[in-house]
C-alpha cells in the first residue's frame, strides 16, 4: 500500500490545518484539518477492500521452437458481490506489461485477453502474474497485488534435420567390437525353463546334458549410447552481439538437433552441461517435455540453459570417463572451449566416437587437435551441414 503524492499533500495540508486551528482557536480551520485526516482514513479502508477474482491462464502452445507463434490466453473473473470499480490491471509477459481491462467489472462476470508471448529468443518466458491496482476514488491511496501463478513458456532451440546418425560400438562377450547402427542381440547366458519361455530359445545340447530344460538369455550389448556434451562456460564463449552471445545460441541449437535424430531413432540420449557438475547424470532419452513446473526434457533443459562462471571442462572430462555413459560423445563449445580440446582427446579410449563442434571461431580449428573429428561451424544450420557431410562414425 502507498500513498499518493495528492494523499501526502493532503495529510500535511490536514496536519496544519488542525495545529493552526487549534493554536489559535479557529474551529473551522480545525473542522478542515480534521476533514482531510478523515478523507485519507477512508482513503485507506476503501482501497485496502481485496477484489475477490479468479485469474486462469491457458498457453497455446506452452512449449515452441524459437520463432514459432505462441499465445497465451488470460481469463479474469469477478468472484465477489460488488462492482470492481478503480481497477487497473496488467499482465506481466517476460518483459513486457499486457493491460488488461477489469475496470468496473459486474459480479460474475469476467474479461478475457489474449496476446503474442515473445519467442524470438530461446529462454523459459514467465508470464504471470497478474498485477492489479486498487486506488480509492480520490486518489490518495494506491494498493498493489497479486493474483494467479507465474506460467512458463518454454522457447526451445532451433531444429536443424539430421539424416546422419551416430552408430554404436558392439562389444561381443567373446571380445569382438564392431559397428552397428542400431544395436545388436548377443548370447548372454542359460538359466532354467520357466513355463512361458518359448521353446525356440531352448537350448537343447545343454538340456540333454544337464537332464533338465535350459534357455538362452540374450542381451543387447551394441545399443548406440550418445552423450551430449554442452559446454555452457563463460569462458568458452567471450563474444557478444547486443549482449547475447551467439555462439552458445548455435551449440544450443545443435545440441536440440542431435537430441532430436536420437529421440527419432529410437536411440538413448544423455545430455550434460560442463557448468552443472550435480547434474551429470542428465536427462535421458525424452520428447520436447510436457507439463508443468520445471524442466521434463532435454529440450526444456535447453531452453533454460544459461551461461556460467562456473565448471571446468577439465572436471567434466574426468566425470564421463569415470562413468562413461555411452559410446558417442558429442562435445559442442565455443571459441574459447578449444584450448581445452586436449582434455576431450583423452576420453577416446572411453568413448570410441567422439565428434567437436566450435562455433563462432574467427579461423578454424588445426586438424588433428587433440586426435579428434573437429567440425567448424558458424551457426546450428552449418553444424547440421558438416554434420551429415562428415558421416564418419
Amino acid at each position: 500500500m502507498g500513498i499518493t503524492a495528492r494523499g501526502i499533500g493532503l495529510l500535511v495540508a490536514g496536519v496544519l490545518l488542525l495545529g493552526t486551528g487549534f493554536r489559535f482557536g479557529y474551529p473551522e480551520l480545525t473542522v478542515l484539518g480534521a476533514a482531510a485526516g478523515v478523507a485519507v482514513a477512508v482513503a485507506v479502508l476503501s482501497a485496502a477492500w481485496r477484489p475477490r477474482l479468479q485469474v486462469r491462464r491457458q498457453a497455446d502452445p506452452d512449449r515452441v521452437a524459437r520463432g514459432e507463434p505462441a499465445a497465451m490466453t488470460l481469463t479474469v473473473r469477478n468472484m465477489g458481490r460488488l462492482r470492481s470499480a478503480s481497477l487497473l490491471a496488467a499482465d506481466r509477459c517476460g518483459d513486457q506489461v499486457v493491460p488488461v481491462p477489469v475496470l468496473r467489472l459486474r459480479p460474475g462476470a469476467d474479461t478475457t485477453v489474449r496476446y503474442e508471448v515473445p519467442t524470438a529468443r530461446r529462454g523459459v518466458v514467465p508470464v504471470g502474474p497478474l498485477r492489479v491496482t486498487r486506488r480509492d476514488p480520490l486518489g490518495l491511496v494506491v494498493v498493489a497485488r497479486s493474483y494467479g501463478d507465474s506460467v512458463p513458456v518454454w522457447v526451445h532451440p532451433t531444429i536443424h534435420p539430421l539424416r546422419a546418425v551416430p552408430t554404436g560400438a558392439g562389444r561381443s562377450l567373446d571380445g569382438r567390437v564392431d559397428s552397428v547402427p542400431h544395436g545388436s542381440i548377443t548370447f548372454d547366458s542359460l538359466r532354467e525353463y520357466v513355463v512361458g519361455d518359448e521353446l525356440r530359445r531352448v537350448h537343447w545340447r545343454t538340456s540333454a546334458r544337464v537332464g533338465e530344460l535350459m534357455v538362452r538369455e540374450n542381451v543387447d550389448t551394441s545399443l548406440p549410447r550418445i552423450v551430449v556434451l554442452l559446454d555452457n562456460r563463460l569462458a568458452a564463449h567471450p563474444q557478444r552481439v547486443r549482449g547475447v552471445a551467439e555462439s552458445f545460441e548455435s551449440a544450443c541449437e545443435a545440441a536440440a538437433s542431435v537430441v532430436t535424430a536420437a529421440v527419432r531413432e529410437d536411440l538413448p540420449v544423455t545430455l550434460l552441461f560442463v557448468a552443472a557438475p550435480d547434474d551429470l547424470a542428465g536427462a535421458s532419452t525424452a520428447a520436447d517435455g510436457s507439463g508443468d513446473g520445471g524442466p521434463t526434457g532435454p529440450l526444456d533443459r535447453l531452453a533454460a540453459v544459461s551461461l556460467s562462471d562456473e565448471g571446468t571442462l577439465e572436471a567434466a572430462a574426468a566425470r564421463l570417463r569415470r562413468d562413461r555413459l555411452g559410446d558417442t560423445l558429442v562435445v559442442l563449445t565455443g571459441p574459447g572451449g578449444r584450448d581445452d580440446l586436449g582434455h576431450v582427446g583423452a576420453l577416446r579410449g572411453a568413448y570410441p566416437s567422439v565428434v567437436v563442434g566450435v562455433f563462432g571461431a574467427a579461423e578454424p580449428t588445426p586438424p588433428g587437435t587433440g586426435g579428434l573429428l573437429v567440425v567448424d561451424a558458424a551457426d546450428g544450420a552449418g553444424f547440421a551441414a558438416e554434420w551429415d557431410g562428415v558421416r564418419r562414425w
